[in-house]
């Protein structure tokens, strides 16, 4: 283990060695550190596990499309020339080769950031490559992250002048934010539309044995199964997920048995179908109805971007080998079985999956029917879940309770106020409609756009972070608008047959999300320019010029540099201020997760008489805020460590160059921890010791206490002194200050300002949870300062 002093002005090669066994770069050792979170290789055999398991979490969604297909691509219930069945067919098949084939499984799973899949994955990996966040609270220590993981670049090369084409100005930046979040509004969307029209359909089959019921019956079955499927949510998916994949293999390998036995019974010419001349024959018979039929043909490829969004518990290949050996060929076959007996019964269109089956099995299929389309709506809700949570960690959503269902899985989580909100608006959708028809229109505009979205954005990572060719990228663009852009087409023929729902559903989460974003923009604005200076702390004196009573003081803030306004808000009005202050930031990063011993950066503010530090706290956007996380703990552990590094460090120095105002050197120190004996990596430590405001990201507090007693330095009195000194102060007590900010419009800001910020972010202000919540502060530790602004 090696601990080194950088060469700058005043120390040229300096060097101390305390332990000549670990003598290696910290370059290495940092590379060590990132292959941690790589993907990770996986045996033969484990892979063809994960790819069964993938089936159940994965392709739900996808799996259960033929229940509805067929019918919504001729909803009038009769198909008027048999030939026309093999051009849907044609188109289908192409359709499912060249978007969940071709584009998602083999391109856009491996855009994933760190096996996260998603918007908000693309987005972060973009905000990584090009400085893009519309809230700039990032600091140069954070690019150190070892799941911060980006390439440079060339300055003549594509990938740099797109990245200085984004950056140039602010409303590329925000169009590219409203991007992403239609896109997600898009996939809640789909967490409604999903479960409406999946279980509908499934329920269906109760009809098609008994003619005579009723329609009503079929939706209040429907209404019944979606309570139950919502109701469930709190349990999450981790007790009942065991049976989702092979719920979901038998779906697949049932469809896929039954559609090559209609295939042999009824019309073997349907593999025809596989020319693409049928498509044009097809399209050239028909006019606009037989375009807008395409509306009813692309939900053929429903569930793909859930594909990518629910990609974080599997590595990629385990879910390409799913696809191609099970799902593909399965899919195909389900739909050219339906094909060869429409081609016998054209009037059947309205049922052809029921009506298909052989009547010796037809219950066990409508149960295992049902079923997988439970699985299929479990899926959405998750992925659901999960992109609301990523939207909350960027700033872009409302603080909503968010509760962790796994103990083993990281992504598998639950949000009470969501999940009743899906359920309500699921209900409205189901009994509105009443038919798979309207609900196929809506939910095939609600997919369309997903996967405009995320082609967007494809192209900017390819651009950006792959440095791909751009003939690859010409190619992949044009072959994914090709698709997509036509499908466009034909579901806006059908925006007044249920296709305005997802639009006015988009819309009304658009405005939630871009008005709260914006209010968290403009709230970190006004902490940036109205914090405090450091000159002003610093002429207080050791006192502050305050009565400074016993006790610690949290004092939360947005800023991860600087005094925030707060302090001297709250200090101007009560003139007393706990011995310790700690100004404590949470902020989220543009990473999937930052490692426990890299979480926190500790900071001294002034001279060590005035007991003042900095706390950042650093999350990805899938980390949690638990309840059986100690936060409190973890912050006084990391500042008790720094303490002593920062004491060990000056024991070390041979020179006292150390200035209370800044006005001398500033050192540098890098420290090399000895490799733990039960893991694969070490973790470094870095403290930048200046006078006004020292800087040390703490790592790994035990291993850090461990390098102090491994080292063989004996602490000084100093030390000692200010350790007991902040012990006794905690436990004298620990206070919580979070502000309470206030925003309001101008008295001359125009009328959509006012209703935006007075009306619409003040209410969702009021609705959403507290800070003090989401960290856990007890309310007998917890101290609001109230402060207005206007913007």
């Amino acid at each position: 283990m090696a601990l080194t002093l950088p060469e700058d002005e005043s120390n040229k090669g300096s060097m101390w060695v305390l332990d000549q066994k670990l003598d290696q770069p910290m370059d290495e050792e940092a590379g060590r550190l990132r292959n941690m979170y790589r993907e990770k290789k996986f045996s033969s055999l484990l892979v063809l596990r994960l790819a069964f398991q993938s089936l159940g979490i994965v392709y739900g969604d996808l799996g259960t499309s033929p229940l509805y297909v067929f019918y919504n691509t001729f909803p009038h219930g009769k198909i008027p020339d048999p030939e026309d069945v093999v051009g849907a067919l044609s188109l289908i098949i192409y359709s499912l080769t060249l978007i969940p084939l071709l584009k998602y499984v083999f391109v856009v799973l491996r855009a994933n950031d760190n096996g996260q899949g998603g918007t908000f994955a693309l987005y972060s990996l973009l905000c990584r490559h090009a400085k893009i966040k519309t809230i700039p609270n990032q600091h140069r220590t954070d690019e150190e992250l070892t799941t911060y993981s980006r390439r440079t670049f060339d300055e003549k090369s594509v990938a740099a002048k797109t990245k200085r084409w984004l950056e140039a100005y602010l409303h590329r930046k925000n169009a590219l934010l409203i991007l992403v979040l239609v896109g997600t509004c898009m996939v809640i969307g789909d967490g409604i539309l999903t479960p409406a029209i999946s279980v509908l359909s499934a329920a269906g089959g109760i009809k098609v044995d008994h003619p005579q019921m009723s329609n009503d019956v079929v939706v209040v079955v429907a209404l019944v199964i979606l309570v139950g499927l919502f109701s469930m949510q709190h349990y999450g998916t981790d007790r009942v997920g065991w049976l989702f994949a092979p719920i979901v293999l038998l779906w697949f390998l049932l469809i896929g048995s039954i559609g090559a036995l209609n295939i042999w019974k009824y019309d073997s010419s349907v593999l025809k179908a596989f020319s693409p001349v049928y498509i044009y024959r097809y399209l050239r018979r028909g006019g606009r109805e037989r375009w807008a039929s395409l509306g009813g043909i692309m939900l053929s490829i429903t569930g793909t971007e859930a594909l990518f969004a629910d990609l974080s518990h599997f590595p990629v290949l385990a879910v390409q080998i799913a696809f191609t050996v099970v799902v593909f060929p399965c899919l195909l076959l389900a739909y050219s079985g339906q094909a060869a007996y429409l081609m016998k019964n054209t009037d059947h269109v309205s049922d052809a999956f029921y009506r298909s089956i052989p009547d010796g099995i037809y219950w066990p299929m409508f149960i295992i029917a049902t079923a997988a389309a439970c699985v299929a709506s479990q899926a959405t809700i998750s992925a659901t879940f999960s992109i609301i949570k990523q939207a909350l960690a960027l700033g872009c959503f409302p603080r909503v309770k968010v509760v962790h269902t796994s103990k083993k899985f990281l992504g598998q989580i639950y949000i009470p106020d969501i999940n009743w909100v899906l359920m309500i608006l699921c209900i409205i959708v189901t009994a509105g409609f009443r038919n798979t028809s309207q609900i196929g229109n809506a939910y095939g505009t609600a997919v369309v756009i997903v996967m405009l979205v995320t082609t967007f954005l494809m192209i900017l990572i390819m651009l950006m972070v792959w440095r791909s060719h751009w003939i690859l990228v010409v190619i992949f663009t044009a072959l994914s608008l090709a698709v997509e852009l036509t499908y466009l087409s034909a579901v806006l023929f059908k925006l007044d047959q249920g296709g305005w729902v997802p639009l006015v559903i988009a819309a009304c989460f658009l405005v939630i999300m871009y008005v709260w974003h914006y209010g968290t923009v403009k709230r970190y604005e006004f902490e940036m320019h109205s914090k405090v200076s450091m000159a002003w702390i610093l002429g207080l004196g050791p006192s502050l010029g305050l009565v400074r009573v016993p006790g610690i003081g949290l004092v939360y803030t947005e800023l991860a540099s600087g005094v925030p306004h707060i302090f001297s808000h709250f200090i101007t009005n009560l003139p007393a201020i706990h011995s310790v202050v700690v100004f404590v930031c949470v902020k989220y990063l543009p990473v999937y997760t930052v490692p426990i011993e890299e979480r926190f950066l500790v900071k001294r503010i002034g001279p060590k008489s005035f007991h003042m530090f900095r706390c950042v706290a650093r999350y990805g956007y899938k980390d949690l805020h638990k309840k059986d996380d100690n936060f409190e703990k973890m912050l006084f552990d990391s500042l008790f460590v720094f303490v002593r590094l920062e004491s060990m460090m000056e024991g070390c120095s041979d020179s006292d160059e150390y200035s209370l105002y800044g006005q001398q050197t500033e050192k540098s120190v890098d420290f090399l921890l000895p490799e733990s004996s039960n893991t694969a990596s070490s973790s470094n430590i870095e403290m930048t010791q200046s006078s006004q405001d020292s800087i040390m990201p703490v790592k790994s507090p035990l291993r850090a206490n461990s390098l102090l007693r491994s080292s063989g330095q004996t602490s000084s009195q100093t030390e000692v002194d200010e350790l007991e000194y902040l012990n006794s102060c905690r436990d004298a007590g620990v206070v919580h200050i979070l502000g309470n900010t206030v925003v309001r419009a101008r008295r001359d800001s125009g009328l959509i300002k006012k209703i935006a910020v007075d009306y619409i972010y003040a209410f969702l202000r009021r609705i959403c949870r507290e800070n003090s919540v989401i960290f856990n502060v007890p309310h007998e530790s917890l101290l609001n300062v109230g402060q207005i602004f206007y913007v």
